[in-house]
This record gives structure tokens, C-alpha cells and sequence, in this order.
């Protein structure tokens, strides 16, 4: 016998003037608005939160001329996230290779999921990142609703010859309803790496074996200028629109990124530095650490919507200093 229960649980972050995790929010603090209608709010609950991570660790690097994804980065920030979430949430891991792979089936035993992020990561030609974002659906589909949450670590590049598309890959990660958070490569490969050797290169020329080219018409016979130093400019056409193909590749998954992001009420952030990245880590378990479960009771009822029907949700503080942040809104779950 199935129940359809006619029930919003609709996941809230909610912070103080500073910032942290307001601890004190109860139902006469917020404010739901369904398409534009007050809800009758039932509950305010603080929960553990069930965490899935998608680590993109496929596709070309593409670092000439600027810095590179890397799993060993992509691994040092997934490390530093699990370790600040709370004790009680649930994790698992997907990681996007050659093929979208559940590497850490769901728990909370915290010792294991750094155990198969160290031995289980490794990086690999393809990236399937939408195949990934659409397995994601079906893993989150037995978690509670309103404390599903999704991190990806990606620059949101799919390698050619994917089944997946992005529309469809997208839809199904809102369907899920989960809030998606978003530590994107997008900026970070986009910027010059210093550690890159200079295109202009300096040093001994080696002398050479052709008479004709070892001796310089303009000077005195029997003067050379071989062995000598100088400098050679170091030209490759093809890496170069290898390169600025995939920057602009990047430039349009950063959009996808954000409007996703946006969307499911989560925040993409756009680090610059390998240290910044791993500090981006603790800043999304610090808002996983700050979200509530509020429910209600929906004016109009689900029973009665339409297959996929959209509905617009807008949250709002009733509290000075109290600061919320939801998602846009939510599709109608299937009733059938």
C-alpha cells in the first residue's frame, strides 16, 4: 500500500549577521511563499544531512599555457569537506571517469570514505560528467527528501562522446530535489600557472653540422657564430587551439554551474589557487552544517498537480539578522 503524503520538505540555510549557523530558528521566523502564496509552515528541523560528492577525475588536463585540473587537488578538497561535516551525515562518493562510478555506497563511517578517496581516485582520458549528474538522481532517490545534497567538483567539461545530454542531465539533478553545491576548475585553469616554462627559451645553440648554415655570410671567413647563445621562440598552432577550445568549453559550463547552483538553493564558488580550492571544501560543509528542514502543508494540492509540474518557492525572514537562502522552487513528485 503506498501513502502520497501531502508534504514540502523544503531545505533552508540560514546564518546570522556574520555568517555562521543560526541555531535558534523556529516556524514563526520564515516566511514561504509557494507561486506567490503563504504557506502554513509545520516544522523547523535541524537534521543530519545525506552528502553525495561527484569527482570529476577524467579528461585531458589541457595546462598549457595555464594551470591544470588535478585529482590530487579534486581529492585534498573532498578531504577537507568530509572532515567538517557533522557527526550523523551520511556520505557517498561518485566519481566521473571513463564511466559515471559509485566508488562509496552510502554511510557515515567517516574513516572509510577517506580510505577510498586516498585508494579508489584516479584520474582517467574521458570525463563523463552528465552521466555522472544523471546517476546522482538515482542514488539520492532512496535518501529523505529535504536533506539531500550534492557536490560537485568538476570544470563541468564533457569529453566527446557522451550518451547524456546537458538538458536532460540538469533536469534530473532538480528533479531530485537536492541542494547541489558547486567548487568549479572553471576560473582556476583559466589562470596563468608560474610554475609553466616561458615559450621563449635561452641557452647555448648547439653547432651545426651543416657548413653552410655554421657560417655567417656577413662576417669575416672562418668566423662562425655556433656554438653561441640566443634565444628561440617555442611555436605549437595546434596545442594552442587545443587550449583556447577547451577555456571556451569552460567559459559555457561555468554558466550551466552557476544556473544550477542557483537553482537548488546551493552556491558555486570559483577559486583561483590550489589552496583556495581546499578551502572552498570547508566552506561548503559549513553551509551543509547551517541548513533546516522546513515543512508545510502546500496550499494547492500535490495529488491534484500536473505530471512535472514546476512550482516557483520564495523564502524570507521574519527576524532581523536572520538570513535565509532556499531553492528557486521544486518539480511535483510522481504520485502514481
Amino acid at each position: 500500500m503506498k501513502i502520497f503524503t501531502e508534504e514540502v520538505r523544503l531545505p533552508v540555510v540560514a546564518m546570522d549577521t556574520y555568517g555562521h549557523y543560526d541555531p535558534t530558528v523556529v516556524v514563526d521566523d520564515v516566511l514561504v511563499l509557494e507561486d506567490g502564496e503563504p504557506q502554513q509552515i509545520k516544522s523547523v528541523r535541524h537534521i543530519p544531512a545525506n552528502v553525495l560528492l561527484i569527482l570529476d577525475t577524467g579528461g585531458d588536463s589541457n595546462g598549457l599555457g595555464g594551470l591544470s585540473k588535478k585529482t590530487s587537488t579534486t581529492r585534498d578538497v573532498a578531504l577537507r569537506l568530509i572532515l567538517r561535516l557533522r557527526q550523523g551525515d551520511r556520505i557517498a562518493v561518485l566519481q566521473s571517469s571513463n564511466q559515471a562510478e559509485l566508488i562509496q555506497p552510502w554511510t557515515d563511517d567517516v574513516d572509510q570514505v577517506v580510505h577510498v578517496l586516498k585508494t579508489k581516485l584516479f584520474a582517467t582520458k574521458r570525463s563523463r560528467i552528465l552521466e555522472t549528474m544523471t546517476k546522482a538522481a538515482q542514488v539520492l532517490s532512496d535518501q529523505p527528501e529535504g536533506s539531500r545534497h550534492v557536490i560537485l567538483i568538476t570544470d563541468g567539461v564533457e569529453s566527446p562522446g557522451g550518451k547524456v545530454n546537458l538538458d536532460d542531465a540538469i533536469k534530473r539533478l532538480v528533479e531530485a530535489r537536492a541542494t547541489v553545491h558547486i567548487i568549479s576548475y572553471t576560473e582556476f585553469v583559466r589562470q596563468t600557472d608560474d610554475k609553466q616554462p616561458s615559450k621563449i627559451t635561452t641557452g647555448q645553440r648547439p653547432v651545426s653540422s651543416d657548413p653552410i648554415a655554421a657560417n655567417d655570410p656577413t662576417l669575416p671567413p672562418g668566423v662562425t657564430r655556433s656554438p653561441s647563445f640566443g634565444a628561440g621562440i617555442r611555436f605549437d598552432p595546434a596545442m594552442r587551439r587545443v587550449r583556447k577550445a577547451y577555456e571556451a568549453e569552460t567559459k559555457k559550463s561555468e554558466k550551466w554551474l552557476t544556473e544550477l547552483a542557483d537553482e537548488t538553493g546551493g552556491r558555486i564558488f570559483l577559486p583561483k589557487s590550489t589552496d583556495e580550492m581546499i578551502a572552498k571544501g570547508e566552506e561548503v560543509a559549513r553551509d551543509i552544517g547551517a541548513e533546516y528542514v522546513v515543512t508545510y502543508r502546500p496550499t494547492h494540492s500535490l495529488a491534484e498537480a500536473k505530471p512535472g509540474e514546476y512550482r516557483k518557492v520564495e523564502v524570507a525572514s521574519r527576524r532581523v539578522g536572520l538570513y535565509l537562502r532556499s531553492r528557486r522552487g521544486y518539480v511535483v513528485p510522481n504520485n502514481q
